[in-house]
């Protein structure tokens, strides 16, 4: 879809404009576009609580009942209660690895459609068209798809098998891409976006709505350019994810060529061939799932690895501590080289280039059950140098020198709200900090994921803390519900305007007869 600068106000104005077109803004599409959910005639959910709520108004759509209701007496894993309540409709019993039927059936009813644009900068998938395309995700893959098409299925019709149940992002984005096509939403969808400001504005009567502008992409033959865009919407939704700023340490030498801050720049330099086995060891600072990617991938490659990360190998909430060692036995093989493979403060560090680190172990030296690693739990970086020396510190400020051929910091992200006043800092729990899915996610009513500070924004994903799919869908419920709810409202608003003028002229007409 071809966007165009609107230079002055027309009707023209959008009930939703959605910024963001990953799984969140392609699940709220989804629902937006008149797909709604009912309790399937012999529908069952193995929670008799929930089952009996449903089933005392089975003729309603799930739009149209009372969410907060509904969520009462529902536990999981998420913080957001709609969220934990969608989860347990699409997934019954869905954490203990269940394949239970979902008591839900979808129904397209058009009528119910509302008119809506999402905006994203790549293809539908969002931030999964970047990811490394081999490498399992974490999730397993009915917990990645949408409602109303299996990824199972989909994966068969495609013929490609499952791994442990798991799917790699290359499979899941090109999944969203063809669910996007498959459901008919790519008439909602203007690809190539970038927004640059979404500010509020008024009308002459008054009313306030939002401005969203920004540049499209468009390709000629010989060339790409960007033309500028604006379009007007009562309600904006921010489904950006947080993958567009990497996290920094904020320390001397962060700048340095050698240190990195991104998974792929480590694949760049083993594609090169700048990374082999015969280089110096790797630096990976971080203790997440981007960080054990990485150990795998220099690990698989022989070149050595140290490692180090602020919380002790036993901190229960370290992500490994949380996962089921049968269903993810790569990451489990991470946590055990992090445990078993320990530098101890006091220690020499070994150059572990020095290592054989094809040969199994032979029980000569202290760091030959995983030949070329190290972990430095407990510690932090304290510099980079030019002469890529990298400075740890440990407790008690004990410090260690290492030498290393690269560096990878790989500590997380933020998302990328430039395009909001104070980059969105108002819109967070704490307006002292910036936004951050983890510490500081944006404060939204738990029901509707309106913005409490703003009312007419939504937030919705890692922006309020869901970075799995299965819980992000729970937003997109919620806000379907709300954006229904206000179109309802106006519509029921203009209904009895117009009546009233009727009666207006009825009136007037039978004072001049009189």
């Amino acid at each position: 879809m071809e966007l165009y600068n609107k230079d002055t106000f027309s009707d023209d104005i959008l009930p939703v404009v959605i910024v963001g077109n990953g799984p969140s803004g392609i699940c709220l599409s989804y629902l937006l576009s008149g797909y709604t959910p009912y309790l399937s005639p012999d529908g069952f959910h193995p929670n008799p609580i929930l089952h009996n709520k449903l089933t005392k108004n089975p003729h309603l759509s799930l739009f149209d009942q009372d969410l907060e209701y509904l969520c009462e007496g529902v536990e999981g894993r998420s913080s957001n209660p709609v969220a934990v309540l969608f989860d347990a409709l699409l997934l019954p019993d869905g954490d203990f690895g269940v394949d239970c039927a979902s008591p839900l059936i979808w129904r397209h009813e058009p009528e119910r459609a509302t008119p809506h644009l999402v905006l994203g900068k790549g293809p539908p998938g969002g931030a999964w068209h970047a990811m490394e395309g081999s490498m399992l995700t974490l999730s397993l893959a009915n917990w990645m798809e949408l409602p109303g098409l299996k990824l199972k299925d989909w994966m068969r019709d495609k013929r490609r098998n499952l791994r442990n149940d798991r799917a790699t992002p290359a499979e899941i984005a090109s999944y969203y891409q063809h669910y996007v096509t498959k459901m008919g939403l790519e008439k909602s969808f203007a690809c190539g976006t970038t927004v640059t400001s979404v500010s509020r504005v008024s009308l002459k009567s008054g009313r306030s709505i939002w401005k969203i502008q920004g540049l499209q992409r468009r390709a000629n033959a010989d060339e790409e350019h960007e033309v500028p865009f604006s379009v007007y919407a009562e309600n904006v939704v921010l489904a950006t994810g947080t993958h567009d700023i990497p996290a920094r340490l904020g320390i001397d030498g962060e700048n340095l060529p050698y240190v990195c801050h991104s998974f792929w720049e480590l694949e760049a330099a083993i594609s090169s061939g700048r990374l082999d086995r015969a280089s110096e060891p790797v630096l990976i600072v971080g203790a997440g799932l981007t960080a054990a990617d990485a150990v795998l991938a220099a690990h698989h490659l022989n070149t050595p690895v140290y490692h180090a990360f602020r919380r002790p190998v036993s901190d229960p909430a370290l992500i490994f501590n949380q996962l089921p060692k049968l269903l993810y036995p790569e990451y489990h093989k991470v946590h055990q080289m992090m445990s078993q493979q320990q530098h101890k403060n006091g220690e020499t560090v070994e150059n572990l280039s020095n290592q054989l680190l094809s040969s199994p172990a032979d029980g000569t030296n202290s760091y030959t059950c995983y030949p070329g690693y190290l972990s430095f739990p407990k510690h932090r970086v304290a510099a980079f140098k030019p002469d890529g020396k990298c400075v740890l510190e440990g407790e008690g400020g004990q410090q260690t020198v290492l030498q290393v051929s690269m560096a990878l910091v790989l500590i997380g992200a933020h998302p990328n709200l430039s395009f909001l006043p104070e980059h969105g800092r108002d819109l967070a729990l704490d307006s002292e900090e910036p936004i951050s899915c983890r510490r500081n996610p944006m404060d939204v009513d738990p029901y509707t994921y309106e913005s409490i500070k703003e009312g007419g924004l939504y937030a919705m994903g890692p922006l309020v803390g869901e970075n799995f799919v299965r819980f992000l869908k729970g937003g997109a419920l919620a806000i379907a519900c709300d954006i229904a709810r206000k179109q309802s409202t106006k519509r029921q608003s203009a209904t009895e305007n117009c009546i009233t003028s009727l009666m207006n002229i009825q009136l007037t007409n039978c004072t001049l007869e009189a």
